[in-house]
């Protein structure tokens, strides 16, 4: 099966966030995700699929499981919040209409206890969608109906970025700025500002080179990784989501300046 995955039917969605009720399937689901199905390979990282499509699921599942890795299956909120405490995968696909609570409330759940990377799935290109599920902890996302191929590619692309900083690596300090690659950690002002792992990757890779203007490719082949492919505004929502942790003002930027034509830099100052 190559073809594209994730076209819904219409009885299937009924809004935003919303999804018409189906007792008698919803009950079917329940028992097979307590069942932890979709656990195949033992040796390979371990992903927790979760979309409330149990065909859609299965599939994506089994391009996964060919590739070689071990992968678990849930078809709504509280399932996958469970599944992944109990299984601790290095990474989530995430759809983000399900029962019980949706994907989004899924993902700020997940960052309070996991770094697993978190690949989400959307049935709409509305660019609320990508800000809010990037804004809580999404790394990267999919738009359906997509290939499986395409989804394999793109874990792939996650798995291979770096989870950790170089031990000999020192604190950088822009002005009242300071980003520590080792412990992962940054203050503005002395103060903890808790970002979430891609936002930091974003703000690394920008204080790697502060004199410097780095395009949306560039970061992305930075943070991503050059094989990664998308929508390269993917960039803007996190940069946005960090200036705003951080208290930036992008008409008057105290760390991180849009470059006009170019992408953005440090601001030198601080």
């Amino acid at each position: 099966m190559t073809g594209l995955l994730g076209t819904r039917g219409s009885s299937s969605i009924a809004g935003h966030g919303r999804r018409v009720a189906h007792p008698a399937r919803d009950q079917g689901r329940a028992a097979v995700s307590a069942g932890y199905p979709g656990r195949v390979h033992t040796s390979g990282p371990r992903i927790l699929v979760v979309d409330d499509e149990a065909a859609l699921a299965k599939v994506v599942a089994s391009y996964l499981e060919r590739e070689g890795f071990e992968v678990a299956l849930a078809h709504d909120g509280p399932t996958a919040v469970a599944l992944a405490r109990r299984t601790d995968p290095v990474l989530v696909v995430l759809d983000l209409m399900l029962p019980g609570f949706d994907g989004i409330e899924v993902c700020r759940q997940l960052r309070t206890f996991s770094d697993a990377y978190v690949l989400m799935l959307t049935a709409r290109g509305d660019e609320v969608d990508k800000v809010i599920g990037l804004s809580v902890g999404a790394d990267d996302y999919v738009v359906k109906p997509f290939g499986p191929r395409e989804l394999v590619a793109r874990v792939r692309a996650m798995l291979r970025r770096p989870r950790s900083g170089t031990a000999a690596e020192a604190p950088r300090r822009i002005g009242g700025l300071v980003v520590d690659p080792v412990s992962r950690t940054v203050s503005v002002d002395d103060a903890p500002v808790a970002l979430t792992r891609t936002e930091f990757d974003v703000l690394l890779a920008l204080s790697d080179r502060p004199s410097a203007a780095l395009s949306r490719r560039q970061i992305i082949d930075e943070v991503w990784g050059p094989n990664w492919f998308g929508d390269e505004h993917i960039v803007d929502v996190h940069i946005r989501a960090l200036r705003r942790k951080l208290g930036d003002d992008a008409a008057a930027p105290r760390f991180v300046r849009t470059v006009r034509g170019v992408g953005y830099a440090m601001e030198a100052t601080g």
